[in-house]
């Protein structure tokens, strides 16, 4: 999950460097095991972390925050935090951590989450990030992690380590005056109900639920029992601002949560008229009929006018469901958030699920980030929608790098779309087309997590 904000990092030149929330990953930090030019590229142990931590501080341009290590501690996984150190002085940060990743057909995919990548203003450019990510992805690939994802604070860094993007972040404001609420006949849940919780009660519900509805979307991934602690606030991110929020499940007569909803609320008034704005923070659905439902509560919270869903699936039906949809506005901030590099072609292509059947041949250039997809594999689906990619000799139907290939794996992305931008080659007549029909989902691949 994202947690604190800034840092700055390592630059190819003309890239400016942006601000963006420390889960993010910046461009800097790199990792080999030895000393190179003076700097060591170490694995971070306990006793490391107060200065590794300090680091991840000023390159997110938090400098003078508490050390806060009962946080970092909370994150850190053993052998997979990297720290390079100049004259004792920790100047690159590097983490990652297991996960799991929903692919198309609801198979759970190993993968590496990368974040908190940063380097010190006066360590740039000189390749630490290039050593570290060349070490974590090798590491990776050798644990059996298919896929390496990561949150880029910056578009012009991860695409020469073989990262795509992969899921987006999409949202609506909605003003509820000209919505006019839900349209009428909408089926709902039935026989239920909706509950307001305290975050004690949503860190026993909320996991148990999340694993159940990770499963229904491709490009979810695994909430760990550190993220928990992080959105229930049982555990404070350095110099955050948390403040508690509202939550709220639906039940069945039974018992059985298949909604939930995390909010927050803005108490404004307009003279002595209320005009409030309530921001969902999490809003999770096991089916339609229970998101009607929930989305019937929240727009009918008192004082609220207006109703801001910063993360929701970019194909969600939600300003559809309103009496005018006009009334929901889309977020500035809708952009790539999720990326993602294959690691083991033939892993990741053979966990995920296929549209139809066919065949076609992939040449896939990989320079960066270990080479790792790089060749020429044949893609080749059955009517029952498995599939499987394996080396071929064959001649290439179609022509593109392990960048695109990370990004087309989900299936929220065409090949005719990045074909027309370039980013595909066509070497067979028809080679787009059949490639699409193979990797179509009937949902958009979305991840509601930043990390």
């Amino acid at each position: 999950m994202s947690t604190d904000t800034p840092q700055s990092g390592e630059t190819t030149p003309g890239e400016a460097t942006l601000h963006a929330p420390e889960g993010h990953v910046g461009p800097g930090g790199a990792p080999g095991v030895e000393a190179v030019g003076g700097i060591e590229i170490r694995t971070v142990g306990e006793a490391d972390l107060g200065a590794w931590g300090a680091a991840v501080a000023v390159g997110f341009m938090r400098s003078g925050t508490p050390e806060a290590l009962e946080y970092r501690r909370l994150r850190h996984v053993p052998g997979r935090t990297l720290g390079a150190f100049d004259g004792g002085r920790c100047v690159a940060t590097y983490r990652s951590f297991p996960t799991e990743l929903t692919v198309p057909g609801g198979a759970l995919l190993p993968a590496s989450a990368i974040t908190t990548v940063t380097t010190t203003q006066t360590h740039r450019r000189r390749g630490l990030l290039t050593r570290m990510m060349n070490q974590d992805l090798a590491a990776s690939r050798e644990r059996g992690e298919a896929v390496a994802i990561l949150v880029a604070a910056e578009y012009g860094i991860y695409g020469r380590y073989g990262f795509g993007p992969a899921t987006r972040m999409h949202g609506w404001e909605i003003d509820l005056g000209h919505a006019g609420g839900l349209r009428a006949g909408l089926p709902q849940a039935t026989g239920g109900r909706i509950e307001l919780i305290d975050m004690d009660e949503l860190g026993k519900l909320g996991p148990e639920f999340h694993e159940r509805w990770r499963r229904t979307r491709p490009g979810a991934i695994a909430r760990d029992e550190s993220s928990w602690k992080l959105i229930t606030g049982a555990v404070r991110p350095p110099a955050s601002e948390w403040k508690e929020p509202f939550a709220a499940v639906h039940r069945t007569a039974e018992g059985t949560v298949t909604g939930l909803v995390r909010y927050a609320i803005e108490d404004t008034w307009d003279h002595s008229n209320p005009n409030c704005r309530l921001t969902v923070q999490d809003f999770l659905a096991i089916d339609q009929p229970t998101a009607n439902t929930l989305w019937q509560y929240l727009f009918s919270v008192d004082w609220v006018r207006r109703v801001l869903v910063q993360n929701i699936g970019p194909d969600d039906p939600l300003p559809l469901l309103l009496q005018n949809p006009r009334a929901a506005i889309p977020c500035e901030e809708n952009f790539d958030l999720m990326w993602l590099r294959v690691l083991d072609v033939p892993a990741a292509f053979g966990a995920r699920t296929y549209a139809s059947a066919g065949r076609v041949v992939l040449d896939v250039s990989d320079p960066g980030g270990g080479g790792h997809a790089a060749g020429r594999w044949a893609l080749e689906a059955d009517a029952d929608g498995t599939g499987r990619a394996v080396p071929t000799a064959d001649d290439a139907d179609l022509a593109l790098s392990a960048s695109a290939l990370g990004t087309l794996y989900l299936g929220a992305e065409s090949a005719a779309r990045l074909a027309a931008a370039s980013l595909v080659t066509e070497r067979r007549a028809g080679a787009v087309a059949a490639l699409d029909a193979l990797l179509r989902t009937p949902l958009k691949a979305w991840n509601p997590d930043e990390f």
